[in-house]
């Protein structure tokens, strides 16, 4: 019988793709076995390589503040990633994120679907463009239907909204204000809906 420990061992010997030679471990997804929400976003960062667990750099404690403002418990939810390794580039002493390819996010689809069928949580949520291609398909433009349900096998409701990440990387103080403020929007939607289908 497939467990999320039992996945979490095997998904450390892959070997599925050349990313595990970048990476220093294989950062598997993390949260109780029976989520009701999985949130899947692209990829670990530097943070998460080193620590071997997600969400813990600055976008993870941003997600945190986040999910928190929207009334959604952390410790309630499982927290993923489309790609298990960390793909980077060298700039001077710094690792810099790099976008996983085709290959590479269809070789770690298995892992994704597997945790996706332990859990059987009643609601996915997509965090990024890579995740919302990868997840609901290569024609959801985040930018346009970000909070919008569609049809999925997955389960009950599938959405997407962009990656904190992002949020970081905008340009100005107000621009980081306005865009958090919106994803927090976002969030407390996702949130209302599920709690009134329950």
């Amino acid at each position: 019988m497939e467990t999320l420990s039992k996945l979490r061992a095997a998904a450390a010997e892959c070997r599925a793709c050349p990313l595990w030679k970048c990476g220093t471990q294989t950062v598997f997804g993390e949260g109780k076995p029976r989520s009701l929400i999985v949130f899947v976003g692209e990829q670990p960062g530097d943070r998460e390589d080193l620590a071997g667990r997600p969400f813990v750099g600055p976008a993870g404690a941003l997600l945190d503040r986040s999910l928190e403002e929207a009334n959604i418990d952390r410790a309630k939810v499982y927290l993923t990633n489309v790609v298990k390794h960390f793909k980077w580039e060298p700039r001077g002493k710094r690792r810099i994120h790099k976008k996983p390819n085709a290959a590479e996010i269809a070789a770690c689809r298995p892992w994704l679907d597997a945790e996706i069928r332990v859990i059987r949580p009643r609601a996915i949520i997509c965090l990024g463009a890579v995740a919302a291609q990868a997840v609901i398909g290569p024609k959801f433009r985040v930018s346009v239907q970000r909070g919008q349900f569609v049809e999925s096998e997955l389960a009950e409701y599938v959405t997407a909204t962009v990656h904190p990440s992002s949020i970081l990387r905008s340009p100005s103080d107000e621009a980081r204000r306005i865009e958090r403020a919106r994803f927090v929007a976002d969030l407390k939607k996702i949130r209302k809906v599920i709690a009134a289908a329950a």
